[in-house]
């Protein structure tokens, strides 16, 4: 499968304030605020809010840190989603069942390593990921992965996990930056926040039913905390951001399927998503 970066993607789009914060290593990242298990809050802002919300942050928060590999602090990533033939992962999150999941491959393009995930709901609204390694060319297939799925589902009490007929569904490319997030002065634990950018969703690739949504104006903020709201996530309230119920991969089919219930995010795509969207279908035969 060709590697390739988001349409319309331009390298360290949200570089200028940025820059202004100081590195963090992944493996210290992963030490301090691996947060597999989190709540997470998420929150659209248009580009130009999310420089001035990252400008703030420098000013205010001199201990927040930024992923930065080999110089870089802005990544290019791939999301391929599966679900079953009816869309059981889709119907589950749209009518806003407790036990819902999501299964993807997620590849870091820039440096090609891939994971299978699987994500599951806990106690109390928190998310679970679980993952494994997984083999770049074969993203768009679960493989022998597909014991790890099952076994997690189950683990999760999803009904049937071991015979969902899972395929290769969605594709989403985004680009990202991850901000270390230190915790507060009342013994809050630390966090992460990443902030997603260029986002394009893909359906049916490649085909002649194929179709294309693109939102290149908007960020995607998302804080990923204990049960306790980061520093970040006070600085966007006070700015007037509130979180939105967005998801890539539910928002994302409910743009390119409108036949599809897509009640939990109707709001954020008519008031965000529809004024910056650009849409287009796979002429290819």
């Amino acid at each position: 499968m060709t590697t390739l970066l988001p349409d319309g993607a331009t390298p360290d789009s949200l570089a200028a304030p940025h820059a202004g914060f100081a590195p963090i290593s992944l493996d210290e990242l992963v030490e301090s605020a691996s947060l597999q298990t989190r709540i997470d809050r998420k929150y659209v802002l248009r580009r130009a809010e999310a420089r001035a919300v990252l400008a703030d942050l420098v000013e205010r928060e001199p201990g927040v840190r930024v992923l930065d590999i080999d110089g870089r602090r802005d990544f290019a990533y791939e999301s391929v989603y599966f679900d079953t033939p009816d869309l059981t992962s889709y119907h589950l999150a749209a009518h806003r069942r407790r036990r819902r999941f999501k299964v993807r491959t997620r590849t870091y393009l820039d440096s090609g390593e891939a994971w299978l995930e699987v994500k599951t709901r806990a106690a109390r609204g928190s998310t679970v990921k679980e993952r494994v390694e997984h083999e770049p060319d074969a993203r768009c297939a679960l493989g022998d992965g597909r014991r790890f799925v099952s076994a997690t589902l189950d683990d999760a009490a999803i009904p049937a996990a071991a015979d969902l007929p899972l395929a290769a569904g969605l594709v989403t490319r985004y680009r990202r930056t991850t901000l270390f997030l230190p915790g507060g002065a009342q013994g809050a634990p630390a966090a992460r926040a990443t902030l997603d950018s260029d986002l394009t969703w893909l359906l049916d690739e490649g085909t002649p039913a194929g179709r294309t949504a693109a939102v290149p104006d908007l960020v995607v903020v998302e804080t990923k905390t204990g049960s306790t709201p980061s520093c970040l996530d006070h600085l966007l309230w006070r700015s007037g951001h509130r979180p939105q119920r967005i998801s890539k991969y539910g928002t994302g089919l409910a743009v390119l399927r409108p036949d599809l219930p897509g009640t939990p995010w109707r709001r954020v795509i008519r008031r965000y998503l529809e004024p910056s969207l650009t849409t287009s279908h796979d002429r290819s035969t």
